[in-house]
């Protein structure tokens, strides 16, 4: 019989990204303990990593492709997308690397170290959880939902109570954040009037409101 590692080998699903629905598949003549036995072995063996309570990834030298962050947030906790500082690193408007994979979720915040790093997944009441985000292959083959620049930022300032357009203005993007005004300048606003009515916040309104006329859009 192979073990598990050559199975989902074989099977070559995107950066060696695998659960229990998948072992079961591979594995449907064995029970619930015999499959738990192979996944404890291929785990003990380093084969394989253990990322949370069945989702697992193969380590580094058994998968084809490789394990992108975003696809790995997107299955870690859904519904979810990549935003906050992650996203607007990704679109090139902060200069520093981002060591957390952030998303933001409707359902409730969770947080995961994993061998493959550390993602945290921030809740942010929405009616339209996909407004301002679109899906992104950040890999051949594979896609992840991720915020746009306006949607990042209205996320961000849900998320930071502290910061209104009154008492903070461009500097909350400008001074606190480094995103170039000229950068900010260049941002798409398409989808505008989506994002401000789907999270239902004064605040972030009126801070995407304050945005906008900035610009004069």
């Amino acid at each position: 019989m192979k073990s598990l590692t050559q199975r989902v080998f074989e099977l070559a699903p995107p950066g060696g990204l695998f659960d229990e629905t998948a072992i079961a598949n591979l594995f449907p003549g064995r029970s619930q303990g015999a499959r738990n036995a192979l996944v404890h072995r291929a785990v003990e063996s380093g084969e394989v990593l253990r990322l949370r309570p069945g989702f697992y990834c193969l380590a580094e030298p058994f998968r084809k492709t490789r394990a992108h962050p975003f696809i790995v947030a997107a299955v870690l906790h859904a519904p979810s997308h990549v935003s906050l500082e992650s996203a607007l690193r990704h679109h090139g408007l902060i200069p520093e690397a981002v060591r957390e994979v952030a998303s933001v979720t409707v359902a409730r915040s969770r947080r995961y170290v994993t061998p493959l790093g550390a993602f945290s997944f921030r809740r942010v009441p929405a009616s339209k959880p996909r407004a301002g985000v679109r899906a992104v292959e950040v890999a051949p083959g594979a896609w992840a939902f991720v915020a746009g620049p306006l949607r990042a930022i209205a996320d961000l300032v849900y998320l930071r109570s502290e910061v209104s357009w009154e008492r903070d203005g461009l500097g909350f993007l400008v001074e606190s954040m480094r995103v170039e005004r000229d950068d900010l300048d260049r941002i798409s606003w398409r989808g505008f009037g989506e994002i401000r009515r789907g999270i239902r916040n004064g605040r972030v309104g009126a801070y995407l409101d304050g945005l906008r006329e900035e610009f004069g859009r």
